[in-house]
This record gives C-alpha cells, sequence and structure tokens, in this order.
C-alpha cells in the first residue's frame, strides 16, 4: 500500500484483489479468467462513488502486467511493475480522466498511442475514468477499436452513469456491477484502520460514520480521517462528539417529538425541534431522517436488528414497537405524503426554519394519537358514503374510496369527515341549490354577476353560442378567443353554485349569437333605422360632413311611453 500520505482514503487504499473488500464475486471472476487466459478486450466497472471501482481497475491493470504472474501477485514486496501503475506512472499503463478529456481528437489519440506495443509490460492498458463524459462522437471512434483491439491492448472504464454510456459501447465490454460496501463489512474496515493509526472512537460513532458514507469506503474513511483529526489525541470521539461534527442529531430526539406531535404539545414539539435545529441539521436531513423514522413506525413488526442495520439500536428499536402500537396505519402513510410535498416545498421557501416549524404544527392539527386510535374507519367511511348519496344524488360517478397521492386532498377528507359526521351539512346543500336555480343561459349570467365571476361572464357574453341549455345540459360552440381553461372553470363553479353535476359539450354546430354579437347587431339595426329618419336627413341638411355612430336608447322614454 502507499504509505507516503496521511489521507486514509489513499493511505489504505486496495493494491490487490486479497484487500478488496464487498466485491468478492467481481475479484473471483475476474482472477479467474486471468487465469483461463479468456481476458475480455474491455473490462467496464460501474457503481456509485467511493466502492472501489478505479481501485479495482488498477489491481487488474496489476494482475495483467504483474512480472511474477497471475499465480503468484505481488503483495507486500511488488515489483516494478506494480509500483510503477501504483504511482500512476507506468509507460504501458495510461489512465485518463474522461471528464477533462471528452473530446474525439482526444480519443484518436489513443488509438494512435494503440499503434504501438508495450514497452516493458506484457499488455498496454487504457483505464479511462467517468467514461460516461466522453461527447457521441469520441465514443463512435472507439467503437472499431474497442470491438478488435491488438492483442496486447487492453481497455478498463469506469463510471457512476452507465445510463449514458451509448449500448454499443457497453455490449463490447465485461460489464461488472460493483454493490455497495455491507453496513457490518465496512463497520469492522474502519474499526481496523481506526486502532492501526492508533485512534479513539466508540463503536456507536464509527456506526454513524458507515450509516452516512452509505456504503461508500472512499467516505467512510474521509468521515474517520476527519472525526479523529478534530478531536485532541487523549480525547475518544463518541457519539455525540461525532453527531456534531457530522451534522447529525440523536435519533432518539427525534422518536421523542414524534411522540410529542402524537399528543398534540405544540409548545414541546416547537422548543425539541428548535434544539435539533440548534445542533447544525439542515432541514433536508432533518426530514430526510423523518421520512426513515416513518417508515420503521409503519414496518417495524417486519424488521429485526440482526448487527447490520446501524439506523436504530436496541433502545430505539423498543421505543419505536412500543408507539406504534398506538397509531394507525393511515395517520403514518398521511404522514409520509405530507412530509414528501413538504420536502419539495424546500426548495421554494427562502427561511427554510421557518417552514418546518409550520411543518411541525400542521402534523399536530392533522391527527392525534387518542383521536386514531378511537376511530372506527370502517363506520366512518360507510356514514361518509351515506352523506353522499344523500346530499349529492347525481354525483355517481365519483369515487369515494379513491385513494389520492396528493398530501392536498388527503387533508381535505379529513377536515371532510368531520364536516360529514355534521348532518346539516345536507341542509346546507340543499339551501344552496335553492338560492342558485340556474333554469337558462341568461340565470346563468345572472349569477355570474352575482357572484362576481367577471372574467367567467366575460367568456359566456363574447366568445360563448348557446346551442341548447336544458336539464343541467349546456351544448355549446365558441370562437378561436375562448379560454384553454373555460370549461373547467365554468364546471367547477357550477357544482360549487348548485352541488349538481353539469355536463358542458363542445360543438361546431353553429348556435345562437353571443350576447356581445346581438347588442352589436341591434346597435347597427337602430344606426340603419335612425338613418332612413327625417330627423337624420334635415342634420345632414345643415351639417353635410356630420357621421353617426352611435345611437343611445331612452329607456325612461321607453317606460313611460
Amino acid at each position: 500500500m502507499n504509505k507516503n500520505t496521511k489521507v486514509l482514503a489513499l493511505k489504505y487504499r486496495p493494491s490487490n484483489f486479497d484487500e478488496l473488500i464487498g466485491q468478492d464475486v467481481v475479484a473471483e471472476t475476474i482472477s479467474n479468467s486471468i487465469k483461463a487466459d479468456k481476458i475480455p478486450n474491455a473490462y467496464l466497472f460501474t457503481g456509485i462513488r467511493g466502492i472501489g471501482k478505479t481501485t479495482t481497475a488498477r489491481i487488474v491493470a496489476k494482475s495483467l502486467n504483474c512480472s511474477n504472474g497471475i499465480d503468484n501477485l505481488c503483495k507486500d514486496k511488488q515489483c516494478e511493475n506494480c509500483t510503477s501503475i501504483s504511482n500512476s506512472n507506468h509507460i504501458d499503463v495510461l489512465e485518463m480522466d474522461a471528464a477533462s478529456k471528452t473530446g474525439v481528437d482526444d480519443v484518436r489519440d489513443l488509438i494512435e498511442f494503440s499503434r504501438y506495443g508495450p514497452t516493458t509490460a506484457k499488455y498496454k492498458i487504457f483505464i479511462i475514468d467517468e467514461v460516461h463524459m466522453l461527447s457521441k462522437q469520441a465514443f463512435n471512434a472507439l467503437l472499431k477499436t474497442l470491438e478488435e483491439p491488438p492483442k496486447y491492448l487492453k481497455f478498463i472504464f469506469a463510471t457512476t452513469e452507465i445510463k449514458k454510456i451509448p449500448i454499443t459501447v457497453v455490449s463490447r465490454c465485461q460489464r461488472f456491477d460493483l454493490s455497495r460496501i455491507k453496513s457490518q463489512e465496512l463497520f469492522n474496515f474502519i474499526k481496523e484502520i481506526k486502532n492501526k493509526e492508533e485512534g479513539k472512537a466508540s463503536d456507536d460513532a464509527l456506526k454513524l460514520i458507515v450509516k452516512i458514507s452509505e456504503g461508500s469506503v472512499r467516505d467512510a474513511l474521509s468521515l474517520l480521517d476527519r472525526a479523529l483529526l478534530t478531536l485532541d489525541k487523549d480525547k475518544e470521539l463518541d457519539l455525540k462528539s461525532a453527531q456534531k461534527i457530522f451534522g447529525y442529531f440523536d435519533k432518539s430526539q427525534l422518536i421523542d417529538l414524534f411522540l410529542l406531535i402524537f399528543e398534540g404539545k405544540e409548545k414541546e414539539v416547537l422548543n425539541t425541534y428548535r434544539k435539533i435545529y440548534d445542533q447544525g441539521v439542515e432541514p433536508k436531513i432533518f426530514i430526510n431522517d423523518f421520512l426513515e423514522l416513518l417508515y420503521y413506525f409503519k414496518n417495524i413488526e417486519s424488521l429485526n436488528i440482526d448487527g447490520s442495520n446501524f439506523s436504530l439500536n436496541d433502545d430505539e428499536f423498543k421505543k419505536i414497537e412500543e408507539i406504534s402500537k398506538r397509531i394507525n396505519n393511515e395517520t403514518l402513510i398521511l404522514f409520509w405524503q405530507f412530509t414528501i410535498k413538504t420536502l419539495e416545498e424546500l426548495d421554494i421557501v427562502s427561511n427554510q426554519h421557518l417552514s418546518m416549524e409550520m411543518f411541525l404544527i400542521r402534523l399536530i392539527h392533522l391527527k392525534d394519537i387518542k383521536k386514531m386510535s378511537n376511530i372506527n374507519y370502517e363506520s366512518l367511511y360507510e356514514e361518509k358514503k351515506r352523506i353522499k348519496e344523500d346530499s349529492i344524488e347525481k354525483d355517481k360517478e365519483e369515487d369515494l374510496f379513491d385513494t389520492k397521492s396528493k398530501v392536498e386532498t388527503a387533508i381535505g377528507q379529513i377536515k371532510n369527515i368531520a364536516q360529514e359526521k355534521d348532518l346539516t351539512l345536507k341542509e346546507n346543500n340543499e339551501n344552496k341549490k335553492r338560492d342558485n336555480i340556474i333554469n337558462s343561459f341568461d340565470d346563468l349570467l345572472e349569477i355570474c354577476s352575482l357572484k362576481k365571476e367577471v372574467k367567467l361572464k366575460y367568456e359566456l357574453e363574447k366568445n360563448v353560442n348557446l346551442v341548447r341549455f336544458e336539464n343541467q345540459r349546456i351544448e355549446i360552440s365558441f370562437n378561436e378567443d375562448l379560454d384553454k381553461e373555460f370549461v373547467k372553470n365554468l364546471s367547477s363553479k357550477l357544482y360549487d353554485w348548485t352541488q349538481d353535476r353539469w355536463i358542458i359539450t363542445l360543438t361546431k354546430t353553429k348556435g345562437m349569437p353571443s350576447k356581445k354579437e346581438k347588442e352589436n347587431n341591434l346597435k347597427k339595426e337602430l344606426i340603419k333605422n335612425t338613418k332612413e329618419s327625417a330627423i337624420h336627413k334635415n342634420i345632414l341638411e345643415i351639417f353635410s360632413d356630420a357621421e353617426l355612430t352611435d345611437v343611445i336608447v331612452n329607456e325612461e322614454e321607453n317606460r313611460n311611453d
């Protein structure tokens, strides 16, 4: 191993397959293929960051070019080829970063260089990291050489974005998907490194590092390096110190927060959250941990602590198990949807801290633990169905048990439960029907005026031609200026006003003139009749250049006549 650097991620980088952790299947397959002399033209390693893609590529290069052969690979004392490959300065092993050399010219230079055989090693090897960054033209230039390279030439590709690589390239490679490192295996690895470095850290602190690293060895070593450097040599890294360093908080605090939410204690909830926030926890991290805990509350009966999951300790597990018995699944599912929606809102709200406090307050008022434990959902839905049938007889297409994915709808359903239990809702709906009777197109225009729906009335008067109006059915034709949302808005308003569903049909049949057209036609008729009158002729005799532009009818005189 390279002992010349103090950075743990490089200092303890594996130099052979025996030191590589978590990728046993990959290591065994590649070793067997080299021993059987069935070496592919190109290797393709894919997976998340920090699990050993580039490291494996270098180990493969060493295995192919080691002076001692595949059966006696260098371990402690490395040969000249292995040493040069480890230091990235071997003349026949070229490492290229595709992120900085993406163009077709770079690949052409590579192909030109491949025409010459190896100088000191058995194989000439090209290691291309982040290969998905190559341009489309660069990939195309590589295809022919990749499919039929010289016998001495091998390619090794590494990428985190396998979907961005053309399928024509992937099909010419032997692909290996490197998996995340299992929690227990990664824990044992960093504990061993901690002992070698003579660092002081508790097992709980190391388990937190494993959890944060999400299966990445490089991330785990970088976090361990940071943690050991933060504290004094004589001080042990415990869980509290690690949480403070990495911006994570004690899971038991979040469990207590859950319990306070379900008990409806708003003041205590806000105080608990503010303590968590003061520890430097970002709102998005808080929300993600909140979702994780919701998952445990929902599925605690099917989970167990087997030593490989470091998200919960024994005490937290038992506490969640006890609280979950007092909470209905409907509440947890609703909370999950509501929390996901809040996660989307965080990118919109400028002060995320205030947004989080309002999120917790809304959860408190959404449900509490006592109400949830006493609700009989079957009877509640039966009552809801009966009330709906009585108050909205014609609403037969509505699905009363449709489970909405949107949180707003779910919240609306909860609010409606309390309203529908009150039998006065039916009477209110009937009163709405009586007050907002619409039997004609003129009635519709009049109620638009009363309800101050100016835009809707404007569309009805100017851009709509009535074809038929009867029995809650409206058939209309329209001009090109009609608003695209007109039908949707009109249907919604009609339902709000009458508590009935209306059918609105659009047709090409030419309907009656719109109200605006009627007014214009009437105006033209009045102007025409006036021009033919004796008064108009007498005026023209006196004022020859006079022009009649409008006629105003005196409605008061007409009524007196």
